[in-house]
């Protein structure tokens, strides 16, 4: 698999990562397979995606527990992607940006992890109640202390969800000043946020501040929480506890209106063989957004993570992108 650097130091990992939060959190509990969770990691190291994304509040802490099992064997093919900054309520989420917790979590995360550094040791969300540079600095001593290799900045949240397209480059304004004054202390060498076909906000702000300094730049639900794959059937409902659930682009209604989205891909994927699917037409797209740019899509089920491995072999013509660029607008579930 082509290779991409993280930041402009010389780490580098697989064109395409995987994410592994379903594996343990935000969708469909009844859904998740230990065993086959494994199987996916391996499938995943196997064809070249070494980067795998995790954080402690994915569980919480089950999995990282899990990546563990694997890294205990197979340490020096993977790049570590792991995210501290949020801890777990019984009801919700709560951002904790204080130095004494951070290193607390970190210590934490490398015992379940099972390995003696992290590669790119991820803000998971700013905390209001703490300066964002004071928060930097106690992760930047952590790379001095030798537990991290490089820092990244994770805006999730930030440009996704109810009326992020309407609000436009706006939707990252507060993320940039917090990069800028975060870069002051320590470089970034990393941002991650959701950008996708149907979510593509970040790409107007976001990535442009990260290829103007040799960020690296992870992009998140790269198949839009698996719409973007074709495999969803309106109407046919999410479990209480899945996150889907809640989001106004899952209803029925919205996923009828986006079915234009999927048809999109499946021609574009068709002109490239029988066995390209959408969805890798969809990381094709992400990938061809920049060459610092490292789609994260998440898979708990091997052949997932093989098909989504295998999209890095797919090179979208500039036809491709334009009939992308002209396929309607993502509706919420108001529009």
């Amino acid at each position: 698999m082509e290779r991409r650097s993280i930041g402009a130091g010389a780490l580098t990992v697989g064109a395409i990562g995987l994410g592994c939060m379903p594996m343990s959190w935000a969708y469909a509990p009844s859904h998740r397979r230990g065993e086959e969770s494994l199987a996916a990691v391996h499938a995943a190291l196997d064809l070249g995606s070494s980067l795998l994304d995790t954080a402690d509040v994915y569980g919480p802490f089950t999995n990282e527990l899990l990546l563990g099992r694997v890294l205990r064997e197979r340490r020096s093919e993977a790049f570590v992607s792991a995210k501290v900054g949020l801890r777990a309520g019984d009801q919700h989420v709560v951002a904790d940006g204080r130095p004494g917790y951070l290193r607390r979590a970190c210590d934490a995360s490398l015992r379940r992890l099972r390995t003696d550094v992290i590669d790119l040791y991820q803000l998971h969300r700013v905390d209001p109640d703490v300066p964002v540079e004071e928060t930097w600095g106690a992760m930047a001593e952590l790379v001095g202390a030798g537990k991290v290799r490089a820092l990244g900045f994770c805006a999730l949240g930030a440009g996704a969800g109810p009326g992020a397209g309407r609000r436009g480059d706006r939707a990252y304004a507060t993320t940039v000043r917090h990069l800028e004054r975060a870069q002051q202390v320590f470089p970034v060498s990393a941002v991650q946020a959701e950008l996708s076909v149907w979510s593509p906000e970040a790409a107007w702000q976001l990535l442009p501040w990260c290829a103007a300094r040799g960020v690296g730049f992870l992009a998140a639900m790269p198949l839009g929480s698996g719409f973007l794959t074709g495999t969803l059937t309106p109407g046919e409902g999410f479990e209480s506890q899945d996150v889907r659930a809640r989001h106004p682009r899952f209803t029925a209604y919205a996923m009828a209106s986006n079915q234009g989205l999927v048809a999109g891909l499946r021609r574009v994927a068709g002109r490239h063989g029988p066995d390209v699917t959408a969805a890798q037409v969809a990381l094709a797209w992400v990938l061809a957004q920049g060459p610092q740019v490292v789609p994260v899509p998440g898979a708990d089920r091997a052949h997932w993570a093989a098909e989504n491995a295998r999209a890095a072999e797919v090179r979208l013509t500039a036809g491709d992108l334009a009939e992308i660029a002209g396929l309607p607008v993502a509706v919420e579930a108001w529009d």
